[in-house]
């Protein structure tokens, strides 16, 4: 069968999302800058708090989430059942694999290996910022990493929204689960009224909008998003200023933190994008199903973790910060993978041919 090699290019990833790594960076300096020259303004956003939730920094990530939850189209769960072995291999990488090997590997690099160059007072908090960043599914940056490599849009549309919908109900007793294991008090309150804030109000709102702009077409939904989606690069980027302003004199404290953070995070990613991939092909799944498979096991949705990590823990915290460092590797490390499934294409087609003749 003859490809369209033109029709299945990869698409070119976006300004802001190829250069996320540089923005996060910026982030840091503006931020630690700022914080060190308006103590006071920064000192004033932190007490604005109801309820242990940041009200500006839960303004900025709504702005965040709900752009992100309008794409997702829950009809596409009726297509779940064509993708079986790909969504099988996709949920158990994600709520059976995903958060309970970061928690080992924040046990393991946090407060082992690394324990002698990281603050004592913040091992724990570290952890919970580490577990945060896994339990939860990419919802949004998993699109732009499903088409890098060629992967089937209705299988990713399908997944993605199946994990938002598992998420309502998971993302709390995982997290719980997880903190209690590591000996780390849970704020049950607050972890629950996280996941209303950010996951079940917004997707309630989101959807409730998607079918509203759909009435007038997709061409209304679709003028939305590209109105919505600078300020919520914006709302990102503006959230990461304030984080870092208050982590400012920690970081420069202690500038090997970020370094150290991001190793068992890129180890998670590395292992979970590769249990998904090497089952995908023990399975014989096809090569667009495996990728995005991998994909959507390997990436985060860092901006819930960031999220939950403040309200839980405080703008101050390690949680914080190591939920930010998570944003801060995750373009790199999954343009990366996409480049590994990109090239081990003919690999697949080499199994699907023994499959069929074997």
């Amino acid at each position: 069968m003859s490809v369209d090699r033109a029709a299945t290019a990869p698409p070119r990833i976006g300004f802001f999302a190829r250069y996320l790594s540089v923005w996060v960076a910026l982030c840091i300096v503006v931020g630690i800058a700022l914080g060190h020259l308006l103590p006071g303004l920064f000192g004033l956003l932190a007490g604005a708090e109801v309820q242990q939730i940041n009200l500006p920094v839960a303004a900025l990530i709504w702005l965040m989430i709900v752009p992100m939850l309008l794409k997702v189209d829950f009809a596409q769960l009726a297509g779940v059942r064509r993708q079986v072995r790909g969504i099988g291999i996709t949920l158990l990488v994600n709520w059976a694999i995903k958060p309970f090997s970061m928690a080992l590997l924040g046990w393991l690099f946090i407060r082992q290996v690394f324990a002698a160059w990281l603050p004592a007072e913040q091992l724990d908090s570290y952890i919970a910022g580490l577990i945060l960043l896994a339990a939860a599914p990419c919802t949004a940056m998993v699109f732009v990493w499903s088409r890098l490599c060629g992967g089937e849009p209705n299988f990713t549309l399908a997944q993605v929204a199946l994990n938002d919908t598992i998420m309502v109900v998971a993302f709390a007793p995982i997290v719980g689960l997880l903190l209690g294991v590591a000996s780390i008090q849970v704020p049950w309150a607050t972890l629950l009224l996280s996941v209303l804030l950010y996951i079940l109000l917004p997707v309630v709102i989101a959807q409730l909008w998607r079918v509203s702009l759909l009435r007038r077409g997709q061409v209304a939904l679709e003028r939305v998003l590209h109105r919505l989606d600078p300020w919520s690069t914006a709302a990102l980027l503006a959230t990461l200023v304030l984080l870092f302003g208050f982590q400012g004199e920690q970081i420069l404290q202690q500038p090997l933190v970020i370094v150290l953070l991001a190793v068992p995070i890129i180890i998670q990613v590395y292992l979970n994008a590769g249990i998904a991939y090497g089952l995908s092909r023990w399975l014989k799944v096809p090569h667009c199903v495996a990728g995005p498979a991998a994909l959507i096991g390997a990436s985060n949705f860092f901006e819930l973790a960031v999220a939950a990590a403040i309200s839980l823990f405080g703008l101050r915290s390690g949680a914080a910060l190591a939920t930010v460092v998570g944003v801060l590797v995750e373009v790199p490390v999954m343009l990366s993978i996409v480049h590994i499934v990109r090239r081990t294409e003919p690999w697949f087609e080499h199994s699907s041919a023994t499959g069929k003749t074997g």
